[in-house]
């Protein structure tokens, strides 16, 4: 009787999928490129009037009206320590809705200009180099590599810690 051989498939690595790969939206702070994810993207609008709430951190620049529901808005410059620009014309607020704790939470967040979205494959996406003892960066999702450029990926989750969420779910209520 021949004996029958059973192949079994031994899971290989590079093949495993990426969670990293995918779509991105790419956006301009000075003059780096980020990218974070399209599913967490909800709208991309140019700059309208902030309303200012009193006694938040600079880089939370207030809240917005969108379609009747008040949203908070943060300055991504400020928050990444960049220095502050004049708004242009080319300045926009990407509305996203980021995970605060067990609900989530839109928020807007501005930045210098929209570039384009990119089709990312997980060959494009290295992991952050280590930047020595003491330098944690949880909102970096990795670096892709795109055309002889870098673009740096965020986890927009994690850009603001939860205690600044939790404030900022309470300043939208």
């Amino acid at each position: 009787m021949p004996s029958l051989l059973v192949a079994t498939e031994q899971a290989n690595p590079s093949a495993q999928i990426d969670a990293r790969a995918g779509k991105y939206l790419v956006f301009q702070l000075g003059r780096e490129e980020f990218g974070i994810q399209v599913l967490k993207v909800r709208e991309i609008m140019g700059v309208q009037d902030i309303t200012a709430v009193p006694q938040t951190p600079a880089h939370v620049k207030g809240v917005i009206n969108l379609r009747g529901k008040v949203i908070p808005v943060v300055d991504l410059r400020l928050k990444f320590g960049l220095p502050e620009l004049e708004y242009t014309e080319r300045t926009c607020i990407i509305v996203v809705q980021v995970a605060a704790g067990t609900s989530s939470l839109l928020m807007g967040i501005v930045v210098d200009g929209v570039a384009e979205v990119l089709n990312l494959a997980a060959e494009d996406v290295e992991d952050t180099p280590d930047f020595g003892e003491g330098v944690e960066m949880p909102f970096l999702l990795g670096m892709a590599k795109i055309k002889g450029k870098v673009k740096i990926l965020l986890d927009i989750d994690q850009v603001l810690t939860s205690l600044e969420l939790q404030g900022l779910d309470a300043l939208a209520q």
